[in-house]
């Protein structure tokens, strides 16, 4: 009957988005990135959705919905100076809040907790959490369909270049202690970087580990894998995982493994590995030990990771305060069903078309005591930092 509920649920609130836009007497004026503003104009939750505009004076531009948090699209000026999105996504609300016919997380912000916990468990403070298991027998992304990207963040946008959005989430939401306020802060800089800062305080002891996923495809062709782009990882070490993506508990070198990305190359030169780690995955979906985070803090002027498409001249450098990165490789897109559905343009996906550069503490690292922890206390305020610095090369 839950399922059942749900499901007409969200069948109701995407007939009424699709009127909503359907009856919309003007065309808006388009984005940069060819978006139309008024396909995003509708109410969910009882709130107000709407796309938002971030511009610099270079040319960059960021549209961002209050639902989810999330990036719609980014649009860099190319090495000839043709603006171009590097993001994937959808160009209206229905789609990205239709959680049963396209489900994603599309350049959200995700929280209370990125990536998984195992068996959607956890003990804190002597107390055992049961969260809610959307991934098999594990929670991800703080329970997916009922997690912070499928909520109304208030949004409050602050000149050209920033927008603020605020969440509050209530106690024992998808089994997670305590009421939260959170903030997620983006900010489009001189400089063409995507500045992201996520702060939270809670009235019980709680975890949170709060990250943006963007999945970015820098040759802004959305139709082919993006085999050719060359990636960087300023990581000596990652953490194994299992079959269902939760890690093994071993803290392993990348030295002479497919892992190694210390040295800038291709993902297609090691994504077809017969490596177990790459094997299990179908390509890369791990996380990274930052060697920018020493002794309990994070440098975030130090790049930890960088992205290059040849085909574009687009740089993408990546900062974080946090101690890991997890790389995914799109290892879902394009696979049965998703292969079918229409994305931003009317195009479709195919497997391995972008990569994903998530900042995070480890994954699971509530049952790995001897890892940088997510807890969150009373009177304390939790702090997230990771930027993206776009540039041509």
């Amino acid at each position: 009957m839950k399922a059942l509920k749900e499901t007409m649920m969200g069948i109701s609130v995407i007939a009424l988005m699709l009127s909503a836009c359907a009856g919309s007497q003007q065309a808006s004026k388009l984005t940069v990135s060819g978006l139309d503003p008024a396909r995003f104009d509708t109410t969910i939750q009882d709130k107000p959705v709407k796309l938002y505009t971030l511009k610099n004076d270079n040319g960059m531009e960021v549209c961002i919905t209050n639902y989810g948090g999330r990036v719609v699209s980014l649009c860099v000026p190319d090495k000839d100076g043709k603006p171009t999105d590097v993001v994937l996504g959808f160009d209206n609300i229905a789609q990205y809040a239709d959680t049963i016919n396209t489900p994603s997380d599309y350049g959200s912000s995700v929280g209370r907790y990125a990536n998984r916990i195992k068996d959607g468990k956890f003990t804190l403070d002597g107390i055992v959490y049961q969260l809610k298991k959307n991934d098999g027998p594990n929670c991800l992304h703080g329970g997916g369909n009922t997690g912070w990207m499928h909520q109304v963040y208030d949004a409050e946008q602050i000149g050209d270049s920033i927008l603020k959005l605020t969440i509050v989430a209530a106690d024992k939401e998808n089994g997670f202690p305590g009421k939260v306020m959170a903030i997620t802060t983006y900010k489009l800089t001189a400089d063409n970087t995507l500045d992201m800062t996520w702060e939270a305080e809670t009235d019980k002891p709680t975890i949170i580990n709060q990250t943006n996923h963007n999945y970015y495809n820098l040759s802004g062709d959305f139709t082919q894998p993006g085999y050719d782009m060359i990636l960087y990882v300023n990581a000596d070490n990652f953490t194994p995982s299992d079959k269902l993506y939760i890690p093994t508990s071993e803290i392993k070198s990348v030295e002479g493994t497919p892992m190694d990305f210390r040295t800038p190359h291709a993902i297609g030169d090691s994504i077809q590995s017969q490596y177990d780690q790459i094997q299990n995955a179908t390509g890369y979906d791990h996380n990274f030990c930052l060697n920018t985070y020493k002794d309990g803090k994070g440098d975030d002027k130090q790049v930890c990771a960088s992205l290059y498409s040849p085909k574009t001249g687009i740089f993408m450098e990546m900062f974080t305060n946090e101690p890991g990165v997890q790389v995914y490789s799109g290892n879902f897109q394009g696979v049965g069903p998703d292969a079918k559905i229409a994305r931003k343009h009317g195009l479709t996906y195919p497997k391995h078309v972008s990569v994903c550069l998530e900042s995070q503490k480890y994954p699971n690292s509530p049952n790995q005591p001897t890892w940088v922890q997510p807890t969150l206390n009373p009177g304390e305020k939790y702090y997230s930092h990771a930027a993206y610095k776009f540039s041509i090369k």
